[in-house]
């Protein structure tokens, strides 16, 4: 998979931090979620898009 379709920049957007595309959820945020116990499957849920 191309990486490019996960994650986007854009200097509109966070002032260009990388998030995931057609989200304002920076990437960061997955790291920091991860850090805290939360599950990849509990993390990909809660975004906007997520079911």
């Amino acid at each position: 998979m191309n990486i490019h379709i996960l994650i986007t920049t854009d200097q509109d957007i966070l002032g260009g931090q990388p998030v995931f595309t057609g989200t304002r959820v920076p990437v960061e945020s997955l790291f920091d979620h991860l850090e805290a116990g939360v599950s990849l499957d509990d993390f990909f849920r809660r975004l906007p898009y997520g079911n």
